[in-house]
């Protein structure tokens, strides 16, 4: 059976690296990107109120049920929090990408460190991180840190140098914490630079949301 699989992004960035995922992980799929890259430089503006997007989020729901997916990826933590209103609107299921994540930090450490580039997407990891933490029963210390410089360069083109100030971070958030979130699924690739005994400290979105999708839809075909 051939699945179509709906991605709302926010960047570009993550449109390949998604579409290699899930096509290695969901044989015989079809994928259908929808791109706003200016969610995020409001959000930024507007100090992370995703009220000010929300209405544009869930017509991209609409637009994915209307083109035929079967589930929609939404691919950005920034805006998580609109996923269960853009549920109530559409009949097709939608996954969080970092909600798998975050069960996996709740189930498997008390010490918890939250790492982002983007002051935007730490509130809704947090508050993620938090609504888990309550429904498993489970008391977590939670610690986090923005890395503003490191979104900065990438922003002017460094990716070098975005890549080598996260590294340092993420470095030091390990050594401090039982397990480290990554707050935004561009982040993961620094991970893979990092020393060995560190890289199994680290969650990040993209291969549990997609896992994810693979359940639901694997839920769909039971039904």
């Amino acid at each position: 059976m051939k699945y179509k699989i709906a991605i709302v992004h926010t960047t570009p960035v993550t449109i390949e690296p998604l579409k290699n995922l899930l096509t290695g992980n969901v044989p015989n799929c079809e994928i259908v990107n929808f791109v706003d890259d200016s969610i995020l430089p409001e959000l930024i503006e507007n100090n992370g109120d995703i009220t000010k997007v929300e209405n544009r989020l869930t017509q991209y729901y609409q637009f994915a049920e209307q083109v035929g997916a079967d589930v929609i990826l939404n691919a950005c933590s920034s805006v998580g929090e609109i996923v269960a209103k853009g549920q109530q609107m559409v009949g097709i299921p939608i996954v969080r990408i970092d909600e798998p994540m975050a069960e996996k930090a709740i189930q498997n450490g008390k010490k918890i460190g939250v790492v982002a580039t983007l002051a935007t997407t730490l509130d809704p990891t947090i508050t993620l991180l938090k609504t888990k933490s309550a429904v498993l029963n489970k008391e977590v210390e939670l610690t986090s840190k923005v890395v503003n410089d490191a979104y900065q360069r990438l922003l002017v083109g460094d990716k070098d140098g975005h890549d080598q100030i996260l590294a340092d971070v993420l470095t030091e958030m390990a050594m401090e914490v039982d397990i480290v979130v990554l707050a935004q699924a561009s982040m993961a690739r620094v991970v893979a630079t990092l020393p060995a005994e560190l890289q199994e400290k680290f969650l990040s979105s993209p291969e549990l949301g997609v896992e994810r999708v693979k359940k639901t839809l694997e839920g769909l075909l039971t039904k």
